[in-house]
């Protein structure tokens, strides 16, 4: 047998009773299996007397997590599957996400399939899904003082969210373009269902090689959400001489400053999904979200007496 890895949320008491047991059974047969938990996938948040929190994207992955992991099993939430991404996309390891949280957007099963899940992913009867994940890098002085990877979105905002603020927005080689508005959200088509669809964004199905961008509460009815190809690099020049705040994924952030930049790029780096069947997105738009489903009941045919 092969190498296999566990990445657990320590937090919830279900995800350390079944992280161990899964430890003891693919051990039991064979296989060298490394264990860590989502933390180290958190880089945290930078502060004004500390602001460099940078950790170079290949040093997050845990103890044994390397190129010669043939997967890796997620116990958790949308957070553990996020954080877990980042930990293992710079070498490739695909990720067998499993639900033990509330949502579960992110995850392919829920606890009580891993067993079956567990032998159809040894048995090598699988699916890989890519989908996009974005770098993003706070620069300033020409230094990078932050960098992470994204899979859902980056979100730069005012702290506290109620005053109105300015952002000068460069796509590509195109003309920079002014925003006024409570914040931004620059989110993949992972992203398209998070916090991009609760501010007004359009869903993008996961195959599409876009971007979106998304003015939160614009003052202006000229600003609205913008599709477009994520070949391009976005900068981001603060033009607000507030200091605002930057959060990646909803788990990592830095404090940006009126004199730095923000930019996002297409990752080399990609999030493989393991999947036990062909990807259906719209099917867990309705599961989840409640999308397409009927709101009125349909008549049945009654014979009258």
């Amino acid at each position: 047998m092969g190498k296999a890895g566990i990445i657990y949320n320590d937090i919830k008491p279900v995800a350390c009773r079944v992280a161990a047991e899964l430890q003891d059974k693919l051990s039991d047969l064979g296989w060298d299996v490394c264990m860590a938990t989502g933390v180290g996938g958190i880089l945290g948040y930078s502060r004004p007397d500390s602001p460099i929190c940078h950790t170079p994207l290949e040093k997050l992955a845990p103890p044994g997590f390397d190129e010669q992991m043939e997967f890796a099993v997620v116990l958790g939430g949308d957070g553990t599957v996020l954080s877990a991404f980042r930990q293992v996309a710079p070498y490739g390891i695909p990720l067998l996400t499993v639900n033990t949280g509330h949502m579960g957007f992110l995850t392919e099963i829920y606890l009580n399939h891993l067993h079956f899940a567990l032998e159809r992913v040894i048995a090598g009867e699988y699916q890989i899904e890519e989908r996009t994940m974005v770098l993003v890098r706070v620069v300033r002085e020409e230094r990078i003082w932050w960098e992470a990877l994204c899979l859902n979105e980056m979100v730069l905002h005012r702290e506290p969210l109620t005053c109105m603020c300015h952002f000068e927005v460069q796509i590509g080689h195109h003309a920079p373009v002014d925003i006024a508005a409570d914040g931004l959200i620059i989110s993949t088509p992972t992203g398209s269902t998070a916090y991009s669809l609760s501010a007004g964004g359009t869903v993008v199905t996961p195959g599409v090689p876009v971007l979106q961008l998304m003015p939160i509460c614009p003052h202006s009815l000229a600003s609205r959400a913008l599709v477009f190809a994520d070949s391009e690099q976005v900068t981001v020049f603060p033009a607000t001489p507030n200091q605002l705040v930057m959060v990646v994924d909803g788990n990592a952030g830095c404090y940006i400053l009126p004199e730095d930049r923000v930019q996002l790029e297409r990752s080399r780096y990609s999030a493989r999904f393991i999947r036990l069947q062909s990807p259906e997105f719209f099917r867990i738009l309705r599961e989840k979200l409640g999308w397409g489903l009927p709101h009125i009941a349909k008549p049945t045919s009654v014979e009258l007496p």
